[in-house]
């Protein structure tokens, strides 16, 4: 379940002009049965399935698990990064998320739809907004959810 916790990590902010800054919005995400599997408060609070604070995501785009250790960061480009800093996917803006090998592996619709490289709805956000791109991707990335792509 820790891929829950960080799933919800990402899809909070809304991406404003400058690629340094993000606008934490409140967000749910919901998997392909409509079950929560978490959801993240307008002060970038990640909380998971169960309601309880597991991270926070920060203005900047940092990821930080719940001992609030830095996991990674969001850039205004949709770029997701590793506590390395290594590149580990990335959301264009029309959506379709790529790998740490730069290979398609599903899409984001703009009614916040998650579909699968094979074009099947896994999950939805509600709350989503096309500036949410890159926070959904760090989520599926950090959380390891991606495989279901």
């Amino acid at each position: 379940m820790r891929w829950i916790a960080f799933v919800t990590v990402s899809l909070l902010a809304l991406w404003v002009g400058r690629a340094d800054a993000i606008e934490l919005a409140s967000i749910t995400i919901r998997n392909s049965s409509n079950s929560t599997i978490g959801s993240v408060d307008s002060d970038g609070t990640i909380r998971n399935s169960s309601g309880s604070s597991v991270g926070k995501i920060e203005r900047d785009g940092t990821v930080r698990n719940g001992s609030n250790s830095a996991i990674g960061k969001v850039e205004g480009d949709g770029t997701v990064r590793d506590g390395s800093n290594s590149s580990i996917g990335k959301v264009e803006s029309d959506g379709t998320i790529r790998n740490g090998s730069n290979s398609a592996i599903g899409k984001i619709e703009s009614d916040g739809t998650i579909r699968n490289g094979s074009n099947h709805a896994v999950g939805k956000v509600e709350g989503y907004s096309p500036h949410l791109r890159g926070m959904v991707a760090a989520v599926l990335f950090f959380g390891g959810s991606v495989s279901v792509l």
